[in-house]
């Protein structure tokens, strides 16, 4: 598992992304069980996520943060990465974000993808 933390703080909302290999819906499961062992995660407001699997299969998880898991998606399809879960994190500050929310997820997925090719 690859993880950012601190990617984003925006009026008290804080991001962070994670990632790794996933081959199908079991494997993503499991890689989001993982996740929230940590329970900084667990706890957190949204866990959105998306992988496109090597048979073009597209699969996205929103957990409440409406639109994230597509922009999430868009970015794999863009980047032509397959079979690779990545999770973006928010806990809420308070304050709603808008729109700047899905600036936010894109920000995080960019980081993420910069970091896993370097």
């Amino acid at each position: 598992m690859r993880q950012l933390k601190g990617v984003v703080s925006d009026r008290g909302s804080n991001y962070a992304v994670s990632g790794g290999m996933a081959h199908d819906r079991e494997t993503v499961d499991a890689f989001i069980k993982s996740l929230k062992r940590d329970k900084k995660f667990a706890r957190a407001t949204h866990n959105t996520w998306a992988v496109l699997l090597s048979d073009g299969t597209p699969l996205k998880g929103d957990d409440g943060e409406a639109g994230a898991g597509q922009v999430i998606l868009r970015m794999l399809e863009r980047a032509e990465l397959r079979d690779h879960v990545i999770v973006v994190t928010r806990w809420y500050g308070g304050k709603k974000l808008g729109g700047d929310r899905f600036r936010h997820v894109q920000d995080c997925v960019r980081a993420y993808l910069e970091n896993y090719s370097a």
